[in-house]
């Protein structure tokens, strides 16, 4: 979709109804810890470069970076997850508020460390990741807390976005009543898959994989990948299976540098290019998708008016270190080129 003074009218308008919205996200929440520094030699003990310590930062992830890429568009974002009762809670509980983001449904749970990424990067380029987390299911009783939190916000929802990242949190059991309320207060649902799971992700409004996940969750070998995405037989292959298969409403596939891939049920698939200018970090990326894409719809777009948002968005946000966001100045500028 090339951008013409009627679509960016149209595009202003899904942004200004996008500040009257309010949008619940419930997943896995993580803690995103980043040391900046420099390198300059490599370590006498081992072939490792020795990484000078400039400065440290902590930003939500998971999860919670799902709900802090709404924000900034004045979505109303309520979170809804578990996390520890250590000093990686009590920072990420800090950082919600000050990002203006509902706690109502995160929940202290004892049992579980908070879900703690550390990145060292120096340059620009990150050097290590370090994962401390839980990956275990969450008690019985947690999931109870949660859903009752969840059904008293949901009247006032306009839509819902699920992040599984594999930690515990998005169990069958909590997806199947998360899928039965909103399909009985007519709310759009969104998730970002993840395959290992094996959940059943039938008859979602929209659901997020990456390409590799595509394959995963159709049971396909990628064995080849074409210039254009629309000529890929393989990708193709994986589109139209999970449209049969699982029965989205909407189905779009990240591609990284190729884009996305939009597909729906007896439409034929459209390609989105990739607007990047310049790739630092995709750290994020796909929660950029998902929040944005969810919003526009939350807004009024059309499927294909908000893909091509969220495509624009995810171009932003790559072209910053660090788990990034995008703001409405900047959307607006990348379809402009001001």
């Amino acid at each position: 979709m090339k951008p013409n003074r009627s679509f960016l009218a149209r595009l202003r308008q899904i942004l200004q109804k996008a500040g009257r919205t309010r949008i619940l996200v419930v997943g896995d929440l993580m803690l995103d810890q980043f040391i900046w520094g420099s390198v300059a030699r490599i370590s006498p003990e081992a072939p490792v470069p020795v990484v000078e310590f400039e400065s440290e930062s902590f930003m939500p992830g998971g999860a919670a970076n799902v709900a802090r890429n709404l924000t900034p568009f004045g979505v109303r974002a309520e979170l809804f997850g578990t996390i520890g009762t250590d000093p990686a809670a009590d920072q990420l509980r800090k950082l919600l508020r000050l990002q203006g983001i509902g706690c109502s449904g995160v929940l202290n749970h004892a049992a579980r460390a908070t879900s703690l990424k550390t990145r060292i990067v120096a340059h620009k380029q990150q050097v290590v990741r370090i994962d401390r987390e839980s990956r275990d299911g969450l008690a019985p009783d947690k999931v109870r807390q949660l859903l009752d939190r969840f059904r008293r916000e949901l009247r006032r929802a306009d839509a819902v976005i699920v992040g599984d990242y594999g930690k515990g949190v998005v169990t069958q059991p909590l997806l199947d009543e998360i899928k039965r309320l909103c399909r009985s207060h007519g709310v759009w649902l969104s998730l970002d898959p993840k395959p290992v799971h094996n959940l059943n992700l039938n008859n979602l409004s929209l659901i997020t994989p990456n390409r590799k996940e595509a394959f995963e969750l159709a049971r396909l070998h990628d064995e080849t990948r074409a210039p254009n995405p629309l000529a890929d037989a393989n990708l193709m292959q994986a589109a139209r299976r999970l449209l049969a298969e699982l029965r989205p409403a909407v189905l779009l596939i990240t591609l990284g540098e190729q884009g996305m891939l939009l597909c729906r049920r007896n439409d034929e698939p459209v390609h989105i290019p990739t607007v990047a200018q310049e790739v630092f970090d995709v750290s994020g990326a796909g929660d950029t998708v998902i929040a944005i894409f969810t919003m526009a719809i939350a807004a009024g777009a059309g499927a294909l008016e908000a893909a091509v948002i969220a495509n624009h968005a995810a171009g932003i946000v790559v072209g910053k270190v660090g788990t990034a966001t995008c703001t409405p100045e900047e959307l607006l500028a990348s379809f402009t080129g001001k």
